[in-house]
Parts: structure tokens; sequence; C-alpha cells
């Protein structure tokens, strides 16, 4: 009988099976299954294949043992069934190109092909739905082919519906009726799927096949993740979060086999997305200046989803923090690139500050995610990568994220410190910088940040208000508050560190690190203060010739000595006494006005005697060049003197400084080589104005006329400011006004119409101060000969702006000018890395100079002259004249020697590691009373 009904059943019509009662259906299943999957595998027709799956489906899946569906049914069904959706939507996909109103056939077909699917998803759901019903507990290896197919074929008909505005040539309205029935069982048959996942039970004992078929079903809803972003914000949020909670479900069995990056990078991927849209609309609301609230929901709800990534995101990189190692980079960017889209940064959107501070709720979420990544030495690789090199838009991102860091540091152990805070190299270079190496190098790539200035939320102390501040003023804070709570250990890498930045090209760089350098001389010991001034007195005095690390040591120095106990001062003295000629190089760059008026005085009379006496000396040897640097030190620290001594430079003094002086200016001509003594000595006479001869003021001003007229250095110019601007307390003799005030109305004309924005400023400033002072009232209007220098002497009077600048124009300005000094700089680093090398300099090639064999022939006929001359004066007495010739030669021979000179003072920069007094102390040995 029962052979009769197999027999039967096989041959069985596929409507009288779609209408056999359940309990035949379960009797016959061995036998007509096996057939119905045969026909189902080898059915050519669309239509057949879903009839025969709806039947098996709905007719025999429910009488299938829940243990044997993956070998009985599934792996011989979903295959096909899986082709045979990728088939239509292949069809589906090359036909509708022709789809119009007109063509009715291509209609018919489409609308035909969408309905056959979306039949195929509701066989499978079936399928979902019926294991969901008939276990607690589902064993993935008992379902493997199912999770896999649904998940394929979800996201080729999420892609399609995706993209279905351009595959349907814009005739989507004919079918969109279908499409949307197609999205909708696609998002019920996900939906079911993600309820069946959760019932999928995993011990630590399941096999590996298992394992990877988890992995599987977790990337292939990754892959739908990165389809749906834009379709659904809810149905993104929710199958993220099943995701995630997967993940973590399932954690111990398959955290070594999850392809974590992949994971971090789309969620990272959505977050910036997802933030890019909340700032869109931000910007929308903030320029219609209206308060839509179909609009502000949407913000509202965008903003949300924002907070949701960024949670999961925290709480995934929590869980599986060690297997993250090849995500820091991508993490790192993440933050980079929020920074830099949100204010205060140049390239953020304009958004009002109310939508600011409701984005600020998102941002802070941020803060614990760097928390949790402050300890993984792959993050403090990726952040401090020696080799990293961002863009001009992710500079300042870059700076706040390790200002962030370091205030982090104080609060993580030693060890942890120490990985901030030191350099990583191999045998080949350095692959890590140091943090605060990280930070004054970031700092100086925020040029424009700097300029502008953006400012940053300011620390709010008890009882007052909080204040923006700039972002010198944030980091400088900052950095302070971190040396304060410094572990002593680590003292020698913040030597290091400042003082290669106080020796940074960068100006502004440079300030920086002499701010800090300051705070840690008040806040440390006065024997650490005293150790700072020697060692900076030291490499002063190793400096090879004038570079600019020797102005930043300088300046670094005089302010560091007002920091100085008058104890340790007299030490400095006694140690670098002023009676020494050779000192003088250091106390040209200190202020007298941080020793004691005792002090002040007795210093001031030994800088005045050892300094006048090198005038004299010099002004009594053979004028060399050679030489002329000491006399330019010497003036320097005169120069110092008088400017910061103040009453302690008597009269007496002032009359033997004013005497070398006068006797200099005999020597001085407007040849290039004594140019920088000529500046130095023009402010030391404008100091002594009061007393200088009048005669000698004419002979000044008019050499400063002459030097003019042939395009005088910035530095020569500004000098002659600091001497004209002295003029207005001097009351000019009538016998000599004739002489000095049309020269002095001249130089201040020519000053004033220069094009060097700097030098302008300081000569309004000095013509300004003249003017206010002096008694030739007539000399004033002389000075502003043409309008436009009048003008821009009122615009600066009543400190109007001549060129006005919108807001969003000078932002645009500096961005521009920031990428061209981030190009500039680099090339600069670049320079210098290669000028720095260990290496020795090639030989270089001989240079055939020009008319070589002239100069040759000229030098000896003159040496061949001379010999002449020897032999005659050992036969006879010389004639009266030969000694006036012979020093005429002579003076002749001094400019030859001059034009030969290329240049004065031209020395090899600072190498800063070769001019370290040898031992260098650390500061490790004295820190805050520590020995």
């Amino acid at each position: 009988m029962s052979r009769d009904r197999t027999e039967a059943g096989s041959v069985v019509p596929l409507e009288e099976l779609s209408s056999w009662p359940e309990e035949l259906c379960r009797q016959e299943l061995p036998s007509v299954l096996p057939r119905l999957l045969i026909s189902l595998v080898h059915s050519e027709s669309w239509i057949e294949h879903i009839r025969i799956l709806k039947i098996v489906i709905e007719m025999f899946l429910p009488h299938v043992n829940h243990l044997t569906l993956e070998q009985t049914l599934f792996a011989k069904m979903l295959p096909k069934t899986v082709k045979l959706f990728d088939d239509m939507m292949l069809e589906l996909t090359s036909q509708a190109r022709e789809l119009s109103s007109q063509n009715m056939e291509i209609q018919s077909t489409l609308r035909s092909i969408l309905q056959t699917m979306v039949q195929v998803l509701g066989c499978l759901k079936g399928c979902v739905q019926h294991v969901c019903t008939t276990q607690k507990s589902v064993v993935l290896e008992n379902i493997h082919s199912l999770p896999s197919s649904v998940l394929h074929v979800l996201k080729s008909t999420f892609v399609h519906c995706k993209n279905s505005e351009s595959v349907y040539s814009g005739h989507l309205h004919l079918v969109s009726d279908l499409l949307q029935a197609l999205f909708k069982e696609g998002y019920s048959l996900q939906r079911q799927l993600m309820k069946l996942l959760e019932m999928v039970c995993m011990n630590p004992a399941v096999e590996e096949n298992d394992t990877l078929s988890m992995v599987e079903v977790i990337h292939l809803l990754l892959g739908i993740c990165s389809v749906i972003s834009s379709m659904d914000q809810a149905f993104h949020a929710n199958t993220w979060k099943f995701i995630i909670k997967l993940s973590l479900k399932h954690q111990l069995v398959i955290k070594n086999q999850l392809k974590h990056k992949d994971i971090i990078t789309s969620l990272c991927e959505d977050i910036l997305l997802s933030f890019q849209s909340c700032l869109q609309l931000a910007e929308q609301m903030t320029q219609s200046n209206a308060q839509d609230n179909a609009d502000s929901k949407l913000f509202q709800k965008t903003l949300k989803l924002c907070r949701f990534f960024a949670n999961s995101l925290l709480h995934y990189t929590k869980e599986f923090h060690p297997f993250l190692s090849d995500s820091c980079c991508v993490l790192h960017q993440l933050y980079l690139q929020i920074h830099s889209k949100f204010p205060p940064s140049l390239y953020a959107a304009k958004i009002s500050k109310a939508q600011q501070e409701e984005i600020t709720t998102f941002l802070v979420i941020l803060d614990p995610l760097i928390s949790q990544l402050i300890t993984f030495q792959p993050f403090v690789q990726a952040v401090l990568d020696s080799k990293l090199d961002l863009p001009c838009e992710l500079q300042f991102p870059q700076c706040l994220l390790l200002v962030m860091v370091m205030d982090k540091l104080p609060f993580q152990p030693v060890d942890i410190q120490t990985l901030w805070c030191t350099e990583s190299q191999d045998s080949q270079a350095t692959t890590r910088i140091s943090l605060l190496n990280a930070i004054f190098y970031s700092f100086e790539q925020c040029s424009g940040e700097l300029s502008l200035p953006v400012h940053l939320q300011g620390v709010k102390n008890k009882g007052q208000t909080e204040v923006p501040v700039t972002l010198y003023q944030h980091v400088c804070v900052h950095l302070c508050a971190f040396i304060a709570s410094f572990h002593p250990s680590l003292f020698p890498e913040l030597d290091a560190a400042l003082l290669s930045a106080v020796l940074s090209a960068n100006m502004i760089t440079s300030l920086l690190a002499m701010d800090v350098w300051c705070f840690l001389a008040r806040y440390g010991t006065a024997e650490l203060c005293a150790h700072h001034v020697t060692l900076v007195a030291h490499l002063i005095k190793s400096c090879p010739g004038e570079c600019f690390q020797l102005t930043n040591l300088s300046i670094l120095l005089k302010r560091l000595f007002f920091f100085m106990a008058p104890s340790h001062q007299m030490e400095f003295i006694q140690k670098f006494s002023p009676k020494e000629a050779e000192n003088l190089a250091l106390w040209q760059y200190i202020s007298f006005q941080a020793l004691s008026a005792k002090l002040r005085k007795q210093v001031a009379h030994e800088v005045t005697r050892v300094s006048t006496a090198q005038c004299r000396k010099w002004l009594s040897s053979s004028y060399t060049l050679r030489e002329l640097e000491s006399l330019n030190t010497a003036l320097s620290a005169l120069l110092a003197l008088c400017n910061s001594a103040g009453e302690a430079v008597d009269i007496g003094q002032q009359t033997a400084i004013l005497e070398v002086g006068n006797q200099l200016w005999a020597f001085l001509t407007s040849q290039p080589c004594v140019q920088q003594t000529f500046s130095i000595l023009l402010p030391l006479m404008g100091f002594l104005i009061q007393i200088v001869d009048p005669q000698l003021i004419s002979q000044v001003v008019t050499l400063q006329t002459s030097l003019l007229k042939f395009e005088a250095p910035d530095y020569v110019c500004l000098a002659m400011l600091d001497f004209v601007s002295s003029l207005g307390k001097r009351f000019i003799p009538r016998d000599i006004q004739d002489k000095i005030l049309p020269n002095l109305s001249q130089i201040f004309a020519l000053l004033l119409a220069g094009r060097n924005w700097l030098l302008e400023q300081h000569t309004l400033e000095a013509f300004t101060q003249f003017a206010e002072g002096t008694n030739h009232e007539e000399t004033v209007p002389q000075c502003l000969r043409s309008k436009e220098t009048r003008n821009k002497v009122v615009a600066f009077l009543e400190k109007t702006v001549l060129v006005e600048e919108t807001e969003a124009a000078k932002v645009d300005r500096v961005k521009q000018e920031k990428c061209l000094l981030s190009g500039l700089l680099t090339k600069v680093t670049a320079a210098e890395g290669q000028g720095s090398s260990p290496e020795p300099c090639t030989k270089r090639a001989r240079y055939d100079f020009p008319l070589e064999e002239e100069y040759r022939s000229a030098v000896q006929s003159a040496a061949g002259a001379l010999e002449t001359t020897e032999s005659l004066l050992k036969k006879a007495p010389a004639p009266g004249w030969l000694r006036m010739e012979i020093e005429a030669l002579q003076e002749r021979i001094e400019r030859l020697k001059r034009l030969c000179t290329p240049g004065l003072c031209k020395q090899a920069p600072l190498t800063i590691l070769s001019h370290f007094p040898s031992p260098v102390m650390s500061f490790r040995t004295i820190i805050f009373g520590t020995v």
C-alpha cells in the first residue's frame, strides 16, 4: 500500500499536492519531498520554481525534523533559489532601461518579475518563521545555508531599491508600488532573520564551521548596513544595533575570527555620514534663519543617530580592545575628520551657537573613546607616527587631540606616560615622536587658526564666568598644567622637547616654548631656574655666529634671568663676569632691570668699562673685519645697558659711551660690511641724544639719507627709526637746522612711502612719537609729501582700518595662507633634514672663477712693485711724499679686502646636539627641591 502511495506521489500534479491534508503530507514526506526537490533544482521556469518552492515550504517543511533541516532541505533548495533570484535581478536590470508607459509588454514583464521576487522573499520568510516557531534555541549547523542565503537575497533586494531611480530611467512610477512591496517584504524578512539569529546558541566548544558561519553572517549584515544607510535611518540603526549585539553575545567564540577593522571602518564611515548630514541640516537652518518644525525634528533625529553610532563604537572598542591594533588609524582619522568639520575649525560649517551646543552632546562621547585607547600602543603609534602627513584641515584637530591626550596622561600609570612621552626608533629612523614634540609640531602647523585667531572653550574657575581663549592660550595653559604633574623620570624628554622648540625656525612655536619654560622656572625651585640660565648661557656662547637659534636663545636668557634668585644672580655674575670681554656676548642679551639696584650699578660700571675699552681697542687697531664682530658685541652690550639699566648709567658712563661713539662715526661708511655696526650705534646715539653734538647729528642724518637712497636693509631702517624718533626730544640749534631738518623730513617721507608692512608700522609709530615731542612743528607737514602718506598717517592716528574684510573673506584668506605656509614649512623641514645628516658633506667641485688669470697677473704685478720699492728704500732715503702714498695704498688694500669678503658673520647654523656643554645636568637632577 505504501509503495503504491509513493509511486502515486511521484507523479501527483502540483495542483493536487497543494490540496493535500497535513497528515497526508507528513506520511508522504519521505517519497514526495526528494522528488519535489529534484524538480525544483532542474526547473527552468521561474513560475514553476516558485510553485514548487511554495508547496515545499507550506506543505512539507513543517514535517521535516529540525535536526535534519540542513541536509534534507536547505542545502538542496536554497542554492537554486538564490540563483533564481539573481537571474531575475539580472533580467530585471537589463530590461528596465526599455521601460516606458507606451511599451506595455516590457512593463508587464518587469511587473511580473517583481511580483515573483516578492513571492521568493515571502517563501524565505516562511522558512525563517518555521525555524523560529518550532525551536527554542537554534544550532547554526542545522540551518547553515539559511542565514547566508537570506542575507545574499536581502542585499541584492536593497541594492536594487536603492538604485531604482537610475535603473528605471525616469519611469520609476510605473513600478513604484511593486518596488515598495519588495522593500517591505525584504524589511520584514530581515527582521524575522534577526529574531532567528538571536536564538542561535554557541558555546566555547562549538565547531569551527559554526564559528565561521556566524562570522560570515555578521559580515553579510555589515554589507547590508552600507546599502541601507541612506534609505531608512531607523532600519539602518536597528541593523547596526543587532550587529553589535550579536558580536558581543558570541564574543568568546568569534573574537579571533571577526574582521574587526571592517566593522570599525564601516561604523566610522556611518558616523561621519550621519554627522555630515547633521551639519548640513544645521547649516540650512542657520542660513534660512527660520525655525521650521520639520527641519528641526529631522535635525534632532539625525543627531540622535550620531549619538547612537558613537555609543555603539564606544561599546565595541571597549569589548574588543585587544583586537583593534589595525583599526587605530581609522579611529584616529575619525576624531580628526569630525573636529575638522565642527567650529572653531576654519573648515567648519556655519551653524548657530544653539545647534553647536546640541551637537556637542555627540562630541563628548569621543572623550571616553580616547580614554579607552590611550593605553593602547598601536593607537599611540598611529597618533605620533613620525611619517604622519596630514592635510591642512586636519592639523588643528590633531593639535586638539594631542592636548586632550596630554590632559589625560597624569591619571595614567608611569609606563603609559613613558610610552607617550618618549620616542621610538628602529635601526633606520624614528618611527614615533614624543608627545611634546608632536604638540609643538602640530601647533606650528596651525598658522591660520593662530592668526585669525580661533577661540576655544576656556577653563571655568570658581566664581568666574567661562571666557573663550585663543588656541595659543589653550595650548600654553594645558602644557603648563601637564608639566606641573610631569613625572620626574621623564624630565630629560621635557628638556629636549622644550629646547628643540625654542630653537624652532617658527617664531610662534619658539615663543610658546619660552612661555612654558618660564612657567617651569617659576614653578620649580630656584636651583632649577639657575641651572636653566647657566645652560642657556653656555649654549649662547657656543653659537658659531649669527643665526635665528641664537636670537631665540637670547630672548629666553633675558626672560629666565628675571626669575633668578639674587644669590644665583651673584653666582652668575661671578661665573660670567662682565669684567671679561668674552662674556659681553652674554651681557648684550640680559636686561639689567632684572638685577637689584646694587648689582645693577656694579654690573653697569663693569659693562661700560669693558665695552668702551673694546671699542677703543678696535679704534687703535687696523680696523679689520675679523675684529668688527667684537666691536659689534661691545656696542650691543652698551645698548642693552642703556635700554634697561636706567639711572644706573650715570653721566660719566654716558660721556664715556658718547666719546667712543663720536670716534666710531668717523670710520663708518655706507659699505654693507659696517651696516650692522651702524644699526647698533644709531639707537645707542638715540639714547644719548640730549648730549650728542649737533654737528654729529647732522653727519648721522646725512649718512642715513644716502643709505636710504641705496635701499638699506630693513634692520638698518629700523635702527634709523630709533634714532630719528629720539630727535623729537632734542632742540636743533638754528645755525644747523638747515642741514638737519630737510634730511630728517626726507628720511620720514621715504620710510612712510615704503611697501614693507612691518617697516611701515614701525615708521608710523616712530613718526607719531617724533611729531608729538618735537619743537620743530614745521618739519611735520614736510614729512607728509603725498596724499597717500597723509591718509596713511591719519588712518593710523584714528585707528581706522583701510581695507574692510568680511569674516568669510578673512577665513578664506587665512585658509589659503595656511596651505601655502604649510607647503613652505615642509620644504624647509626637508632641507634642514638633509642639511643635518650625520654623513660628511661630499667634496665640492672646484669652482672656476671668472677672470682668474687676470686677477693673478694683477696681484703679481702689485707684489713686484712693492718688492721694487723695498729694494729702493735699502739703497737711498725715502722722499717725503712716499709715506702718504703708502698709507693711501694701505687704505685701498683694506677696501679691496672688504670687497673680497662674501659677507659678515655668515656662519653655519647652530647644531644643538654638538653644542651642549659637557656634561649637561639633567632636569631630573634638580627638580622641585629633589636632588
